[in-house]
């Protein structure tokens, strides 16, 4: 999901060159026609992503998206972060991260959370809120972890993939 700001126009047509598709929208512009796009996605087997905090954020706070769309789809959904040893980090609202040359970066991803069929249908929901905070507290476990190991990158513990 990517959103529909001119700053997203960069990011869909850089993905679109890597052969990924970009669903456009946010939780503040075309949420719900990008969650259908999204489901579409995942009903012909592809794999989605969002940027969980959305486009404002507060950072690495996750909106309701992720969730809903695992209970509309049946797909689970997980969290992942990526650390880097070496960035240069812009003055943004998120503190984007450009890797700097030869700069080690640690991917980190959560288990899966299930969010069943039957869970009620209010974003509001104590059932739903509960499946938010999982997933919240899955990007905060996976973010830590990332962040205090990405420097041992490399070493026995974590060795280099390449390919």
């Amino acid at each position: 999901m990517v959103s529909r700001s001119f700053d997203g126009e960069y990011i869909a047509r850089t993905l679109g060159k890597f052969g990924f598709v970009a669903v456009r929208g946010s939780s503040s512009r075309g949420g719900a026609e990008a969650l259908l796009g999204l489901r579409s996605q995942l009903e012909r087997g592809t794999s989605v992503v969002f940027t969980i905090d959305g486009p404002r954020g507060p950072r690495y706070v996750a909106k309701p998206g992720p969730v809903l769309l695992s209970r509309a789809s049946a797909v689970p959904t997980a969290a992942f972060y990526v650390a880097l040893s070496d960035a240069w980090v812009l003055n943004t609202w998120d503190a984007l991260m450009i890797p700097k040359p030869f700069s080690k970066a640690l991917v980190r991803l959560s288990a899966k959370v299930q969010v069943p069929a039957e869970a009620a249908d209010s974003e509001m929901n104590a059932q739903m809120a509960e499946f938010h905070a999982r997933l919240q507290t899955a990007l905060e476990r996976v973010t830590r972890f990332a962040e205090e190991h990405v420097a041992r990158v490399g070493s026995p513990e974590f060795p280099t993939i390449k390919g």
